[in-house]
């Protein structure tokens, strides 16, 4: 019997790796995070929008959602680590079980929402190539409280929250140096998810991707005197971060955007 489990672990747990949905050295936090968005108990591969939540003002009409938006506004099933289960527990307990299978459908979810990019044409290597510049990018706009730039790297929400983000640490800090330092340490995808916003057409979809970056940076603060009061530039600081980054499959010209950041 042990030996069958063993067998049936090892078809079912490919499913259960990270990897990259229609609906009714200890690391150091990055020096600026912004707290994300909510989850969604659901089961299904696609989220139809227009039935959890109430768009934008501009974007009804008649009752529906008219399909020019251009950011859904709002992270879907945002990703948190799952509790690691020991072999006997997962196997031998009825909450083991079912554990395995909330695993296995919050991959298939993956899956299919990769499988459905991959129609448009998307290639992992390009894909993370374009993900480590807007890494790059995103964080050096912040640090210099560029918002012209940075406007077109991330979602409109995302936009008003970075800015505010600033704001605020402008009161705190006259000036930022930040530095990324390559290559990346370490990149994986955690999750993938469609969203819907046309129930009569499959494929009006927005998709979004879960990335998580392990990476070597510089960073240090400055007053209005140019004294330093906060990090070390000459000190390489191991940072993990994630990010949710977002495209629509829909309209022409679509680039990835930054849509969310989550807490670590």
């Amino acid at each position: 019997m042990a030996k069958a489990l063993v067998q049936c672990r090892r078809r079912i747990l490919p499913f259960l790796a990270p990897s990259r949905v229609w609906l009714d050295q200890p690391w150091e936090p990055s020096p600026w995070l912004l707290k994300s968005e909510a989850k969604s108990p659901h089961i299904s591969c696609v989220r139809l929008m227009s039935t959890q939540v109430k768009p934008p003002a501009q974007t009804r009409q008649m009752g529906s959602l008219k399909v020019s938006m251009t950011s859904p506004g709002f992270v879907y099933d945002q990703y948190s680590a799952r509790e690691s289960l020991s072999f006997w527990y997962r196997w031998f307990t009825r909450s083991g079980w079912k554990r395995t299978k909330e695993d296995v459908v919050l991959e298939l979810k993956s899956a299919y929402a990769i499988a459905k990019l991959r129609k448009s044409g998307y290639s992992k290597k390009k894909f993370y190539e374009e993900a480590v510049d807007l890494y790059k990018e995103i964080n050096t706009q912040m640090a210099n409280g560029d918002k012209g730039l940075l406007r077109k790297s991330v979602t409109e929400n995302m936009y008003s929250a970075l800015k505010n983000e600033i704001k605020h640490r402008e009161t705190v800090w006259s000036s930022v140096y930040w530095e990324l330092i390559m290559p990346i340490v370490k990149m994986r995808t955690l999750r993938a998810r469609l969203i819907g916003v046309d129930r009569n057409d499959l494929n009006k979809v927005f998709v979004q991707l879960t990335l998580e970056f392990l990476s070597k940076q510089k960073f240090e603060a400055y007053d209005s005197n140019g004294a330093v009061v906060a990090g070390d530039k000459n000190k390489e600081v191991l940072v993990r971060d994630i990010w949710v980054f977002e495209k629509s499959l829909f309209h022409q010209g679509a680039y990835w955007r930054l849509c969310g950041r989550i807490k670590v």
